[in-house]
């Protein structure tokens, strides 16, 4: 199995900005169609069948490898956000100024769950291992992420308290997941036969809330002084955010003396954040903003980075393999 060069999914996140770009009122919020609500009921719908796709037999397989999770989940949650914090500093003119915070907000979020399974299988990782700490991962960060953006959202956006964020982030991704764990004996065979269906519809909705998102940024003319040259430069951060934390790991992992399987898998997991998490607590975190266009545009682009970098690692590695 080889990983693609341009995945399909990037191309329609940007074919969609375009859209927005062209034909923004269907998306905003003084919209008849209510295109926001389809999209917050979406995403409960793609928690519930994330749920039943997991099983809990999956979490108890990758519980044995403490320091591996010990890796990921301190890479996840607490290098990304530091290495933002201490490079604040550099976000001094007028332009970097604005897009600290949704820097930050990229930082803070959990990995992504299936692509991180995925590469991780083509290279050759310890599979059980990530499907856990991604899982796991992607429930902490309902917690994690918006303790993080406790500390510069409520005085820079002014939006509702942390207590509310996290209750609402149970409500709409914690409380389906239960539910799809607790139905996975009955529906769970059904979900892995519909397994890439699943993910069409998954797909469907984050590419629904990057429209709206987009379409009310653009409606506002948040992006009227938005250069070429400003998303170039976003480009650059975000790929040297992405390999800085992938050396980091590397370091770690082989000064931990994991194996092989186990340095795959730390890296592919601890380096990656999720799109999916990103969009749905983008409308909670940052509800009366009018610019969430500004506020996807780092994560879009470190997503494009992370599967298409990823990508070519991953083809690399499953050859080298194969050739042992």
């Amino acid at each position: 199995m080889k990983g693609k060069l341009v995945d399909n999914f990037i191309i329609a996140l940007f074919t969609v900005v375009s859209i927005a770009y062209v034909l923004p009122y269907p998306g905003t919020k003084e919209s008849h169609f209510h295109l926001d609500t389809i999209a917050d009921i979406g995403v409960s719908v793609i928690f519930l069948f994330y749920g039943l796709q997991l099983g809990p037999e999956k979490l108890r397989a990758g519980l044995v490898n403490t320091r591996l999770h010990l890796v990921i989940h301190i890479a996840t949650f607490i290098l990304f956000p530091l290495v933002i914090l201490l490079c604040k500093p550099l976000f001094a003119t007028a332009f970097l100024a604005q897009v600290w915070v949704p820097f930050f907000f990229l930082a803070a979020l959990p990995s992504t769950v299936s692509s991180s399974v995925v590469m991780v299988s083509i290279a050759g990782g310890n599979i059980p291992a990530a499907i856990f700490n991604a899982s796991i991962s992607s429930l902490l960060g309902i917690f994690v992420t918006p303790i993080w953006m406790s500390f510069f959202i409520n005085h820079q956006t002014g939006d509702v308290g942390l207590g509310h964020v996290i209750g609402k982030l149970l409500l709409q991704v914690l409380l389906p997941v239960v539910a799809g764990l607790l139905l996975h004996k009955r529906l769970g065979a059904w979900a892995a036969q519909h397994k890439k269906r699943l993910k069409l519809f998954d797909q469907s909705v984050i590419l629904l809330i990057v429209y709206c998102s987009f379409s009310e940024s653009f409606y506002t003319g948040a992006f009227k002084n938005f250069s070429m040259y400003a998303l170039a430069l976003l480009l650059v951060m975000v790929t040297v955010l992405f390999f800085l934390v992938y050396g980091i790991i590397t370091i770690v992992s082989n000064g931990l003396h994991f194996s092989r399987q186990d340095r795959i898998t730390a890296t592919f997991c601890g380096s990656k954040k999720s799109l999916v998490h990103g969009s749905v607590m983008t409308k909670v975190l940052f509800a009366s903003s009018a610019n969430l266009g500004l506020i996807l545009l780092p994560l879009m682009l470190f997503h494009a980075v992370q599967l298409f970098i990823v990508s070519i690692i991953a083809g690399r590695m499953s050859r080298a393999d194969s050739n042992i």
